[in-house]
């Protein structure tokens, strides 16, 4: 039983092998790992080239692999396939994110190690769900572009990316909550079964909206910048020393709210202003009066009166910006991990925390990002390998 004062850990006690790279894979063995289940992250014996990115992806590792353990095994080789066969047939999930095939040519796919172990959880992220596309190389990048995501995100003709790994990220979530329900099942049948996220299909989920929003209406969605406005109020408004801020009244009690607590009487009076559906069709007028009268008061002025009012608004932040916020930092949003790799290796900084609460509590960093095979003599020995063996294995460079 949890004491009040002990963070939940629901999946204690599940053990989950890992054959991923990258985030997407990751981040399906991290919400596992926060939950309370052994990961254990099988690496190539050079290592999880992850941990080697630069610039955009050298925070990929230490975000995605905390609470996981690891361990350096050669699957190019009959003795380090076999290796990792054995680990499987412990594990209650594996989780992986290669390309098709990849992982049969090792005796590692679903079906093989189902024959062994039939309640193993295969946990399968890919590109592309099976089908006309599945042997495509997806990149999170690509299949924001092909399914719609950046057409909406970017300025009419200028197809952006989103600004973080979304679809990698929510690929890993919904291979993790694919996961859950194949455990849930499994309690009634005894039987596992192999669960399988996509990229792109995430990709075309995120967009479901502006699909449907094309069903009802029968117009083309525009780019969110260009999008046709819902409220009138609801954008990005320069103001003093050229700071930003993000300023919204989305009903009209919201407005008259916003023009009092402004001293924007005139505004308030105007017939032609006096709904939203009226606010929207001057839209572009209103916007323009709006950013002359605020461009003189500070955003710290304007998030003080909006705070006082009650009316949704936003500074306009960068993520390092983050580290400062006085919520998280209130709550416990951030935690600390040491950092496995890299010019700061064995530094401690703050990490983000999975956005949940159990029982009222965050789910915290129990082990930092491993280092790399920080784990494999402790591994090798639960499957009964002698030193001498472990030995032998390492000085053929089966596994590190």
């Amino acid at each position: 039983m949890t004491m009040a004062n002990e963070t939940p850990q629901p999946l204690k006690g599940l053990r989950v092998i890992e054959f991923t790279h990258m985030v997407m894979g990751p981040t399906c063995g991290m919400v596992l790992a926060d939950m309370g289940a052994e990961v254990i992250k099988v690496e190539p014996v050079d290592g999880d080239r992850t941990r080697r990115l630069l610039g955009a992806g050298s925070g990929f590792f230490p975000m995605f692999n905390r609470n996981k353990k690891s361990i350096g095994i050669d699957l190019h080789s009959e003795a380090g396939a076999e290796v990792a066969r054995k680990l499987c047939a412990t594990a209650d999930v594996v989780a992986e994110n290669f390309k098709p095939g990849t992982m049969a040519k090792y005796g590692l796919d679903y079906g093989s190690l189902a024959k062994a172990n039939p309640r193993v959880i295969y946990a399968s992220h890919k590109g592309f769900l099976p089908g006309p596309y599945e042997h495509r190389t997806a990149l999170d990048e690509v299949v924001q572009m092909m399914g719609g995501l950046a057409y909406m995100t970017g300025r009419p003709g200028d197809p952006l990316r989103a600004g973080t790994s979304i679809n990698d990220i929510m690929g890993g979530l919904f291979g993790a909550i694919g996961v859950l329900g194949a455990l849930i099942q499994r309690g009634i049948t005894g039987r596992g079964m192999e669960v399988q996220s996509a990229l792109f299909e995430n990709n075309v989920f995120l967009v479901g909206q502006h699909m449907l929003q094309y069903a009802m209406t029968g117009k083309h969605p525009a780019p969110m910048p260009a999008r046709d406005n819902p409220w009138a109020v609801y954008d990005v408004f320069t103001v003093k020393d050229g700071e930003q801020i993000f300023l919204a009244a989305v009903s009209d009690a919201q407005w008259d709210k916003f023009c009092d607590v402004m001293g924007f009487a005139d505004l308030k009076a105007e017939p032609g202003l006096a709904t939203n559906n009226l606010r929207v069709a001057e839209r572009p007028r209103l916007l323009k009066t709006l950013g002359e009268r605020l461009a003189h008061k500070s955003a710290a002025q304007l998030s003080g009166v909006m705070e006082r009012a009650g009316l949704p608004y936003a500074p306009i932040r960068k993520p390092e910006d983050l580290y400062d916020d006085e919520h998280l930092l209130a709550t416990g949003g951030l935690a600390d991990v040491k950092l496995p790799d890299g010019p700061r290796a064995g530094e401690t900084v703050k990490t983000t925390l999975f956005p949940i609460t159990l029982a009222g509590r965050r789910l915290g960093v129990r082990l930092d990002p491993p280092r790399f095979g920080e784990h494999s003599t402790q591994l090798l020995e639960q499957l009964g390998l002698s030193p001498a063996q472990i030995g032998q294995l390492r000085a053929q460079a089966v596994v590190a």
